[in-house]
């Protein structure tokens, strides 16, 4: 694993309203890969959702949604300093969760990272959407988007449809903006009990999973032409 800084990655500015997350890249202001994904929700995910949070209850559903993100966001926090060669201590009980989480994520998911690009790299696709992103570079020999996923249990591949249109529409960004071929896809999740999982996505799929993001821009924005 070794850096290589082949492209210029600019800062940005982020500001969420209403649930809402913007990016200000330059002189645009772009809605977000996540906030175009969750407006474009199908109603059988809504009603999925919607079935699980009355079952366990709103109070439940909150408090079990905002310890999967704060864990999440420990346990980036953790991977992004081991990878700038940086050290992080959270003597906390979830920072010691987060910490043997990502430790599992650097022994099982890293080893096949032969080179990086950047870390926390924002990308645009002008004119339509951007985001953050956690790894760009070369993952098993293919120039890759990488990003780091925490979960509550395991999951089946086709539960995790937007994580793989979100990587798909990084890589679209990034061709598009420096020219470059980016074919595969990559997610590293953990479990809080270190259940490990990899899905690699390339080929003819990653191709879909773009067309299937680039379908939800084009609803966002007719939505957003009806709304105004």
């Amino acid at each position: 694993m070794k850096w290589n800084k082949l492209y210029h990655y600019p800062p940005c500015t982020r500001s969420t309203t209403d649930g809402l997350r913007t990016y200000a890249v330059g002189k645009e202001k772009l809605p977000s890969v996540t906030t175009i994904l969750q407006a474009t929700q199908s109603d059988e995910k809504r009603a999925s959702l919607a079935k699980w949070k009355a079952r366990v209850g709103k109070v439940e559903a909150d408090k079990i949604k905002n310890q999967a993100a704060s864990r999440g966001t420990n346990m980036h926090l953790h991977l992004e300093k081991f990878i700038l060669g940086q050290g992080h201590l959270d003597l906390t009980e979830e920072g010691k969760t987060a910490k043997s989480m990502a430790q599992t994520v650097i022994d099982k998911g890293l080893g096949d990272l032969q080179e990086i690009w950047g870390s926390e790299v924002t990308l645009w696709y002008p004119g339509l959407y951007a985001g953050a992103t956690d790894l760009v570079g070369t993952y098993d020999y293919e120039d890759s988007i990488i990003d780091f996923k925490q979960s509550n249990k395991p999951k089946r591949k086709e539960w995790i449809e937007d994580y793989c249109m979100q990587l798909a529409a990084y890589a679209m960004a990034h061709n598009q903006v420096y020219d470059t071929e980016i074919t595969q896809g990559v997610i590293l999740m953990c479990t809080p009990d270190n259940y490990f999982q990899k899905f690699q996505i390339k080929g003819k799929q990653f191709i879909e999973y773009q067309h299937k993001f680039l379908e939800k821009v084009d609803l966002y924005y007719k939505r957003a032409k009806l709304i105004t």
